[in-house]
């Protein structure tokens, strides 16, 4: 398992009771991991920059499969590099990544797909995109192109804003990243995740979340990585998952495919529920985060067996995934001063979070001297529970939140607020 984050942790304990590690001399490695996935794993130093190193370790360890956690690895190229010496990976290669590390790839593929999605035009120049905003109506949505750790999106209310935002996108605000910068219509509605596996011919859904993006209560505040998730997301009704499955996530495989760049791994697709139905707003190519910890929490399959066949090409063999019927959320708790200049090193004591019945989700930790857990990012912990409803599931996870203390944490006390207001409506 590559990756140090809460996504990290939650397959990291999902994979942990695979069947494949069932054996006296199976082993779950993370690199380079954090205290969390200590539970569940052999932390070991690696740089998934140094393809040559991680191939190596593979060699030394006679890895089995290598999952490859965050978006940045794969961008770079390391699922190729592995598989040319014969591992099995999970995760897409290079060409195929490029969902997520392009914008622009992305959109393009839509318009070649006819895959519905928000007008666009992509720019290269702070002068091309300030003439291309005439073609749009505000709020603007300006993106950076490149990675940008779930932050490179600005939705200016004004012309004015835009043009101010743009002078810092390609001032150098997200580096490399806003190079270019795709300018898209602005689509109203609300937001959902969903998730298939494929293996670049057989596709398997796996699941449904819906996540809270911005900092503040009531979806207020600038965008982060994501404070908090569910799943299901009721929003997105059997119906609509049908039509994504259809008219978005078949097309994308099929045009990657017959391109010669087949996708294989997890395709997250961000949506827009729209009065036309549901648009992509954008693709990850890798779990969500926070939306990874729910689904992992409510996963009944074995996570290790799909991932595997995912990355041998035989996902057809494979029945479809299993999920448990109840509601999980998790609760970001993040350090004060996120996601501008979060605060590292604030002490942290779990308290009886877990006895409470929830799952902690390391996301940003570190051991201190002496062995204190401390914060060493933005979003620190994940904080997971469940129940039959999200009702029942918020309930649940901010008597864990409450449990916890963390001085110099903070974190939204509205997740799944809109579904918790659907439930509390009357039934005619």
């Amino acid at each position: 398992m590559l990756g140090s984050g809460g996504r990290e942790h939650a397959l990291s304990w999902k994979l942990a009771q695979s069947r494949l590690l069932s054996g006296p001399q199976d082993r779950l490695y993370a690199a380079p991991g954090n205290p969390g996935i200590a539970q569940h794993a052999t932390c070991v130093e690696l740089d998934a920059r140094d393809h040559a190193a991680a191939i190596a370790f593979c060699e030394e360890h006679r890895i089995g499969l290598v999952v490859i956690g965050p978006e940045a690895p794969l961008v770079d190229g390391l699922a190729d590099s592995l598989r040319g010496e014969g591992f099995s990976v999970f995760g897409p290669s290079k060409a195929a990544a490029q969902l997520e590390g392009s914008k622009g790839f992305t959109k393009d593929l839509c318009a070649r797909a006819g895959i519905p999605t928000a007008g666009y035009i992509r720019t290269r120049s702070f002068g091309e995109a300030v003439e291309a905003l005439a073609g749009f109506q505000p709020p603007y949505v300006l993106k950076a192109d490149g990675l940008a750790a779930g932050k490179g999106v600005v939705i200016p209310e004004t012309r004015e804003e835009a043009v101010a935002a743009l002078e810092d996108m390609f001032g150098g605000r997200f580096g490399a990243a806003g190079a270019e910068v795709v300018i898209e219509e602005f689509m109203r509605g609300e937001e959902a995740s969903f998730f298939a596996l494929t293996d670049g011919a057989t596709i398997l859904s796996f699941g449904c979340a819906q996540d809270h993006k911005r900092v503040g209560e009531g979806d207020t505040g600038p965008n982060t990585g994501g404070m908090g998730a569910y799943s299901p997301a009721p929003v997105l009704d059997a119906m609509a998952r049908g039509e994504v499955l259809e008219k978005i996530i078949a097309p994308t495989v099929r045009t990657l495919a017959n391109e010669g760049t087949p996708y294989s791994g997890v395709l997250f697709a961000g949506l827009m529920l729209t009065d036309q139905g549901p648009k992509l707003i954008e693709y990850n190519c890798r779990f969500g985060d926070p939306e990874c910890q729910v689904l992992m929490t409510r996963l009944k399959s074995d996570l290790g067996e799909l991932m595997l066949a995912c990355a041998d090409n035989r996902l057809g063999t494979c029945e479809p995934a299993k999920f448990a019927s109840d509601t999980a959320l998790t609760v970001v708790i993040a350090a004060k001063g996120y996601p501008d200049a979060p605060e590292k090193g604030g002490a942290i004591d779990l308290g009886s979070a877990e006895a409470c019945g929830a799952k902690v989700f390391h996301a940003g930790t570190k051991r201190a001297e002496g062995g204190a857990l401390v914060a060493d990012g933005g979003r620190v912990l994940n904080v997971t529970a469940t129940g039959r409803n999200v009702t029942e599931a918020q309930a649940a996870a901010y008597r864990a939140v409450d449990a916890i203390s963390f001085p110099t944490g903070f974190c939204r006390r509205d997740i799944g607020w809109r579904e918790v207001a659907r439930e509390a409506e009357p039934t005619s």
